[in-house]
C-alpha cells in the first residue's frame, strides 16, 4: 500500500509491504531504492514478530530519530506485525525542522496505514484425534462452542484436528479428555499462524 503527503514542497512516499523477514526488508528497500534513485531519503522501519522483539529502523541521513523512530512507533501503535515501511522524501528546498520531520515522516506512514487493507493473522496449535463418529460430532460442537476451528477427514474413523490458541491448549486438552472420558489421544502439532 502505499501514499503519498506533500509539506513545503517535499514529498513523502510510504510503502507499506509485507515481509517475512529480515533479508525480505532488505529486499523490498533495494527495489525502493531502484525505483526512486532521485529521492533524497528512503527512511524506513519493519516489525518482524507479534512480540515485536525484532523491529529495526532507520534515518537514512535525516537528523537522528526523526524519520525511522516516527516511522516505527506508526507501526507498534497500531500494532502491526512481519510489516515493513519505507518512507521515500523528495527534498523539496524547505527545511523542516526536527518536529517537522517527524510530524512528516510519521503523517505519511499513518496515511499509507490508513489505506492498507490489515490482515491479522493469529497462531494456534493443531490438536489431531482419531475417534468414532459420535465422539467425532461430540468434539466439533465443544470446539466450536469454544471458537476453536476443526477440520474433519472421514474414513472407518474420523480424524479430527482441532485449532487452539496456544493460551488455552491445556483448557482444550482437558475438554478433549472430558468429552471422550479419556479415550481420545491427541497428537499436539507445532503452532501454525493463519489469517
Amino acid at each position: 500500500m502505499e501514499a503519498e503527503i506533500e509539506i513545503k514542497r517535499s514529498r513523502f512516499l510510504s510503502l507499506l509491504a509485507p515481509v517475512a523477514d529480515e533479508d525480505g526488508a532488505r529486499e523490498v528497500i533495494a527495489q525502493r531504492r531502484a525505483e526512486h534513485p532521485k529521492a533524497r531519503h528512503h527512511c524506513t522501519a519493519f516489525v518482524l514478530d507479534p512480540d515485536s522483539r525484532t523491529r529495526r529502523f532507520s534515518d537514512d541521513g535525516e537528523p537522528a530519530g526523526t524519520a525511522g523512530a516516527p516511522i516505527l512507533d506508526v507501526l507498534v501503535g497500531h500494532e502491526l506485525t512481519y510489516v515493513l515501511a519505507v518512507v521515500t522524501r523528495y527534498f523539496g528546498g524547505t527545511l523542516l525542522g526536527a518536529g517537522g520531520l517527524v510530524r512528516a515522516y510519521g503523517d505519511a506512514t499513518s496515511q499509507a496505514v490508513a489505506a492498507a487493507r490489515i490482515v491479522t493473522h493469529s497462531q494456534r496449535v493443531p490438536v489431531t484425534v482419531t475417534v468414532d463418529y459420535a465422539l467425532a460430532a461430540a468434539i466439533d460442537r465443544m470446539a466450536h462452542a469454544a471458537g476453536w476451528t476443526t477440520e474433519s477427514e472421514y474414513g472407518a474413523e474420523v480424524v479430527v484436528t482441532v485449532r487452539i490458541p496456544p493460551a488455552e491448549l491445556d483448557a482444550g486438552l482437558h475438554s478433549l479428555a472430558d468429552v471422550s472420558a479419556g479415550s481420545a489421544e491427541p497428537a499436539i502439532g507445532e503452532p501454525e499462524w493463519s489469517a
